[in-house]
């Protein structure tokens, strides 16, 4: 018969200790972190809490799917060429690194750096800044 285990191993803390990006460690990891070229924007997506406000543990694999359909990101770097053509951008800059923002589900270039999910989108693709990124469920 089958050993039955003393912990489910996708709840909780891992064995070993890994620093996930976070908005607010972010500005520590930068010289780890790929700068945009051109005309992309490094978003850093809005994660899940692993508690839920009724107070329900989340599985890991549950916290990860749901920042992968995340449409709230912090804006962690800027393209140099971001939002220069005055013809598409009148009036400036539509986000700037540290603002929260909304954009498409499918939209730029997904990637995993330290255990943590990243994208890449261009400075077009950004549909609202966001004042307050709790509003917006996912």
């Amino acid at each position: 018969m089958a050993e039955i285990p003393d912990r489910v191993v996708n709840f909780g803390k891992e064995t070993e200790e890994k620093t996930e990006l976070t908005e607010k460690n972010i500005s520590r990891q930068k010289e780890r972190l790929p700068q945009p070229t051109g005309y992309r924007v490094l978003i850093l997506p809005r994660g899940r809490d692993a508690v839920t406000k009724g107070g329900i543990q989340l599985a890991k694999e549950t916290i990860d799917k749901d920042s992968i359909a995340s449409v709230v990101g912090y804006v962690v770097a800027v393209g140099p060429d971001a939002y220069k053509d005055p013809n598409k951008f009148t009036e400036g800059a539509w986000c700037k690194e540290g603002d929260w923002i909304l954009f498409g589900r499918y939209a730029g270039a997904r990637f995993k750096i330290d255990g943590g999910e990243m994208r890449l989108l261009n400075d077009d693709e950004i549909l609202a800044l966001l004042p307050d990124p709790e509003a917006v469920d996912y």
